[in-house]
This record gives structure tokens, sequence and C-alpha cells, in this order.
């Protein structure tokens, strides 16, 4: 059985440090129907901090793979004009956004037709662009994602083991990584926040030209732009108030100049792409875009994603994390992106932070594209480290700097 008392005090953690909610203030919960105890309880907390509507909007996923089956392929780019509304409303009015994952099946879309999914995917992210560009690209929402268990990911995980003693593990999982089962919970994340941004800090004060990844199947060079700022941990949003918009967090990330990415680089953890495992995953890259690639499992689906449109084959983000992360340590690979991504160091295929750059949230257009910050409807993360894997920095200055060693990371950085 899920333990209550930490379930209350996870929710707690997700309206009082994820979130931020403030007084007065809209908020939108999205998820599956198998997380209405999670939403619930947030949209209670929610309410004790003064927020004036709290809206669950909770999904079945089983309905998308119906109009597959069932609908006509014409009408796959059709979505609503509500949805648009909704989400322009979200940013014009600063809401708080809470995004629940922790598929209920997560093989349930493994047999669907990947271009239906992906035409259907991108459909919703045109309808939404808006709330991607400002609410989040510009921090002009309280966002925030975060995990809820459910039976079919825990059996996913826990194979042989009893489904309640499995969902009760994952959650303790969750707890753990989350720091929700330490009653000083909100003070270790003060606490964690300020060592990420230190961090952040340090490898911003290098000044790096490039990052160069090199361990098993891996030998890659990502570059960034003069205007490049790494950033960890908590976001400062509309109100002049900081929120965490991931539960759990460890990287230090950034926005690349996808024209200066060279190389091929081996995946070490599966991820899913449209509610497919990818697996095995070896990519080439050359003059920024990815060339060639090949994939022990969902190979179709990985090419049917990056063909969604020109930003799809080059990267949009790159990521710093150690093995010091209690993702890592916890031993399990969670098929869930938003704690893989937290285990190792990672790369995202597709559109890029422009908060990442300096006065990137004002930039134009046409100067963010000078910059080689990219644009795309898709935004997945791979991950590409181990206790295997080095990362060597050069400054625009030509210094060498290391950054981690066997997956640690050291000098100062290490603290």
């Amino acid at each position: 059985m899920t333990n209550p008392e930490l379930l209350r005090r996870y929710a707690e953690l997700i309206v009082q440090h994820g979130l931020n909610v403030q007084p007065s203030q809209y908020v939108n919960i999205g998820g599956e129907v198998c997380h209405r105890e999670l939403a619930y309880l947030v949209a209670e907390e929610s309410y004790k901090r003064g927020a004036a509507y709290v809206h669950i909007d909770l999904v079945e996923p089983r309905a998308l793979c119906a109009r597959i089956r069932l609908g006509s392929s014409e009408s796959f780019p059709f979505v609503p004009a509500w949805i648009t509304s909704k989400h322009d409303e979200m940013v014009h009015g600063h809401a708080a956004a809470l995004s629940i994952v922790g598929m209920e099946d997560p093989s349930l879309y493994k047999d669907l037709d990947p271009k239906a999914v992906n035409t259907i995917r991108m459909a919703h992210y045109q309808a939404r662009k808006r709330y991607y560009d400002e609410g989040i690209g510009r921090s002009k929402v309280h966002w925030c994602v975060a995990a809820g268990a459910t039976t079919g990911w825990a059996a996913r995980l826990l194979p042989n083991t009893d489904p309640e003693e499995a969902l009760s593990r994952l959650w303790n999982e969750i707890f753990a990584v989350c720091r929700v089962d330490r009653d000083d919970c909100l003070a270790q994340w003060k606490q964690h926040n300020q060592a990420l941004h230190r961090r952040a800090e340090a490898l911003n004060e290098l000044r790096i030209r490039y990052l160069d990844f090199r361990g098993p199947g891996t030998e890659l060079r990502v570059g960034l732009s003069e205007r490049a700022r790494f950033k960890g941990g908590s976001e400062r949003g509309p109100f002049n108030q900081d929120f965490e918009p991931n539960l759990p967090t460890e990287e230090c990330f950034t926005t690349p100049d996808w024209r200066e990415t060279t190389g091929q680089v081996s995946t070490t953890r599966p991820f899913l792409i449209n509610g497919v495992l990818i697996e095995g995953l070896s990519v080439t890259f050359k003059n920024g875009e990815i060339v060639d690639f090949k994939a022990r499992h969902g190979e179709r689906t990985f090419r049917e994603y990056i063909s969604s449109d020109p930003g799809a084959i080059r990267l949009g983000e790159v990521a710093l994390v150690g093995i010091d992360s209690p993702v890592y340590r916890s031993g399990l690979v969670f098929e869930e992106i938003l704690f893989d991504e937290n285990a190792a160091c990672h790369i995202a295929i597709g559109s890029a932070y422009k908060f990442c750059l300096q006065d990137g949230p004002t930039a134009t257009e046409e100067e963010l594209r000078t910059l080689g910050c990219n644009e795309s409807s898709v935004h997945t993360d791979m991950m590409i480290s181990s206790d295997k894997v080095d990362v060597v920095a050069e400054s625009w200055s030509g210094q060498r700097h290391e950054l981690i060693r066997g997956g640690t990371f050291v000098g100062s950085l290490a603290a």
C-alpha cells in the first residue's frame, strides 16, 4: 500500500516547491485517469495556498488507440479550437500547470502506426505552440512535471513481484529520489537547488565553446554559442517567484548551437517516443544533423519522429548529470524520461530552450537563428553517459577543462 503520509507530503512538495502556487492563481493539472488520487491531493493543497481555480484534466489513453484504429486518417490533424484557447489563457493568465507522467499501461501504443501517432502529436503541438514557446520557453507559467506510480509501470519495472508490492516499491522509489521520505523535505530541496545553481554558475564561468563526450560507442562534440548559459534547479516565473520545472531534477543544462554538433553517440538508457521504447540507439551527427542511426528496438518509431520537421534531426539541449544522482544510485532504469534524464548526461533532439541563452527570451526569431537555437515540434532527451563516460570542455579561449571523469563531476563541479 502507498504510504498516505508520504503521498500527502509529495503533493505538498509539488504545490509549494514545484508549482509554487500563488494566491489567486489558476492551476491546471493534467495526467491519466489512474492519477486521480494524486491530482486530487494537489488540487486540495493548491486551494490551501489560495488558488483561485483548479482544473483537473485527466485523459483515457485507450481513446487515442481507438481513434487510430477506428477513426479516419484524414481527421488525425484535427484539434478542437478550445484546446488552443485553454492553453493561450494559461499563458495570458500566468497559470500554474502540472503534468503528471507515468503510464497506466506503458506498452499501450507499441503496436500503433508510428506515423498516425506522430501526426496526432504534431497537431496537438501546433495547437499549443504559444504555450510551449511562451509559457514554457519564456517561463510565463509556473510549470512542473512530476510522476505518479501505476500498476502497469510498476509491473514493467518489477515483473517478478506481486503487483501490490511492486506498486508500493515504485512509489517508495519516487518518494526517495524526490526526497519526500525525509522529514525536512522542503529544506533539502532548498539546499539542492542552491547546489545546482552553484554548479551552473561554475560552468558558465568557464565560457564553454565545446563539450566533448567520450565513452563506449561515443565520440561526440557539442558546440555552444557565446551566449549559452547553463541552468540548474528552479526557474523564476512571472510573479518573480521561483518554481521547479521537474521533480526530480539533477541536471545542469543549456542550449547548444545545433550547427556545431558532430560525431557518434550511443545511448546508455532506453527512452520512450510516442509510447514506444527506443533501445540500443546509436546516432551519427554531421554538420549538426543526424545523418545515420540504428536501434535495437523502436527504429521505425524513431525514424518517423525525426522526420516530423527540419529541426527534429538537430540538437536543442545538452545536459550534464553525475552518477551521484539519487536516480542513478537507485539502480533502476525507470523507462520514464523524467527520472532517467536525471541519472545521466543527455542530449535532446528538437526544440531548444530560449531561456538558456543570454537575452534569449526577448530575442527575435532571426537573432535566435543566428545563434543556432533550434526550432522544432519535438523534444526528446537521450541519455548518453554512465560510469564509463568522460566529459571535457573547451573554452572560447582555447583552454581545456575536465568536467566529468567516469561519470563523476570533478574539481569545483564536484561540490
